[in-house]
């Protein structure tokens, strides 16, 4: 059996003053080289799961454990030093640094770990050239097209060879043509390194290429049709 990576049981979401339960109780389990798509209706609450899972929020209710670690036992520091280690993000919006190159833009979560310089350019580099920009490592985001930008992003979150990457809507701002490219590529190095995937998408084309469905719908995460596995929550 593969080694579990992340898992969330009966993991709730209230938000004080708003009296509005967002999650109400989601079980879940990725173990490495899985890929699940998580589809929804807007304001369903899956950018909040995603946040759950990555250790940015906490939850109302319930427990995300990461490679069997519960994050409620971690500290601050020992859960960025653990994202940092284990988990690349993916956005909608490629959030890179304006100021920097694609090439330091990418090897920015390398240095952070304290990285040789030499070092972490040159994995950068390699991951560029992955995603095919090895011809653009010098520009900035302002000089990159919509497509590029997102896969300097995916490069970004790949640099780290991560235990497990969250993509929140990651095709969302791109075309259809270049939104497949990008999806395809994410795809090719998350089978080549054996890495869990959760991918958050409105796009029901995307979402059946992946192993497991699931609609995220009245606070729970429901099975599609297409993904028999059990992992709605009471």
């Amino acid at each position: 059996m593969s080694e579990l990576i992340l898992q969330c049981q009966g993991l709730a979401k209230t938000y004080q003053g708003l009296d509005t339960s967002v999650l109400t109780g989601v079980n879940l389990q990725l173990a490495a080289g899985d890929h699940v798509a998580i589809v929804g209706a807007s304001g369903s609450g899956k950018s909040t799961l995603l946040h759950l899972l990555g250790g940015l929020d906490a939850p109302t209710q319930g427990d995300v454990q990461w490679l069997g670690k519960p994050l409620t036992s971690l500290s601050e520091r020992d859960k960025s030093a653990m994202r940092n280690q284990y988990l690349g993000f993916v956005y909608q919006f490629h959030h890179l640094l304006p100021e920097f190159s694609a090439l330091e833009n990418v090897a920015m979560p390398l240095l952070i770990r304290r990285m040789p310089r030499a070092d972490a350019l040159a994995q950068a580099a390699h991951y560029l050239s992955l995603v095919g920009l090895s011809h653009r490592l010098e520009h900035t985001p302002g000089e990159l097209s919509g497509g590029e930008r997102q896969r300097a992003a995916l490069a970004r979150a790949l640099v780290t060879q991560p235990r497990c990457i969250l993509a929140d809507e990651p095709t969302g701002n791109l075309d259809r043509q270049t939104a497949e490219q990008v999806f395809e590529l994410l795809l090719q190095i998350q089978s080549q390194q054996g890495t869990a995937l959760v991918v958050v998408t409105h796009d029901l084309a995307l979402a059946a290429r992946m192993h497991r469905q699931y609609r995220l719908q009245d606070g729970t995460l429901q099975a599609m049709a297409s993904s028999p596995q059990d992992v709605t929550a009471s």
